[in-house]
């Protein structure tokens, strides 16, 4: 088994509804789109008497997004290593120069970071969906998305954010990734046109599952369509036996925060990855 699936099998325990936000097999399945060797290159894992303990991905060269086994997270001797090697640049999880960790608030790996001179960066939110309540009702039509119309999927998604590279080759690389299994695309249509695109990631039954990503085609924004999306996919969630859908934004996106209280989730408390400017 490779360290990507290793990973992935990690972060899939690791979810239940009781755990604050954090890296979630989703977020490696969605990396996967850049190919097999570069998703593996990109996940960092930690091991104590040869169990998997910690799982970082480098999601591009200067954050990583981290994330420690339920049980060890107040584990003092483990933090002080994972803060050394996260600190060393020679170690090669981090460059020098400004970088960025995401990682779950409370640990003791976050307070001794802040103890090293990290600082918290913007606020994101995270917002969650209980999928044991009733969804609301897309209102729209749904389409889910087969290796044979990965070009639509791809192409709404590339609409929707500015810089994004998302291909129907980069779909596909995506969609052969083992975190896939457990996963869907979907489009909602208007008069037969693809206006808004997602991808859900269960983690098993009974745990959270993730949105990554939503967007809306840039032609037709303000109609409703990412909630509707949104509400497709968390019930596509719900169909794969999650417990939860789970979604986190940028706070200063003001729009997006909207859409998902539209369709039903609620706002958890603020989240701050921390930043280094200077050496540990």
């Amino acid at each position: 088994m490779s360290v990507f699936d290793e990973a992935v099998r990690a972060l899939r325990e690791w979810q239940h509804d009781d755990q604050p936000f954090q890296l979630h097999p989703g977020d490696l399945g969605w990396y996967r789109r850049f190919g097999a060797k570069s998703a593996e290159d990109a996940v960092r894992v930690w091991r104590a008497d040869g169990e998997i303990v910690a799982v970082g991905l480098l999601d591009g060269a200067d954050l990583l997004r981290f994330t420690i086994a339920p049980e060890r997270r107040q584990d003092a001797e483990l933090a002080a290593r994972l803060a050394d090697d996260v600190c060393t640049p020679e170690r090669g999880v981090l460059p020098s120069g400004t970088v960025y960790v995401e990682s779950p608030r409370g640990t003791r790996f976050q307070e001794l970071m802040f103890a090293r001179g990290w600082q918290s960066d913007v606020p994101w939110t995270p917002l969650r969906l209980d999928l044991g309540a009733q969804l609301l009702d897309p209102d729209v039509s749904i389409d889910v998305i087969g290796h044979d119309q990965a070009d639509v999927h791809a192409g709404v998604i590339r609409a929707s954010f500015e810089k994004s590279t998302f291909t129907e080759e980069r779909w596909h690389a995506m969609a052969v990734g083992s975190p896939y299994a457990e996963a869907r695309s979907l489009v909602a249509l208007e008069r037969g046109v693809a206006v808004a695109a997602i991808v859900v990631w269960s983690a098993g039954p009974g745990r959270p599952g993730l949105i990554e990503p939503m967007g809306v085609h840039r032609d037709h924004r303000g109609k409703g369509f990412g909630t509707a999306i949104t509400i497709a996919g968390a019930a596509a969630l719900r169909e794969l036996g999650s417990s939860s859908a789970i979604v986190c934004t940028p706070s200063s996106n003001a729009g997006a925060v909207a859409t998902y209280r539209a369709a039903g989730f609620t706002a958890l408390p603020e989240v701050h990855d921390q930043r280094r400017d200077q050496y540990c």
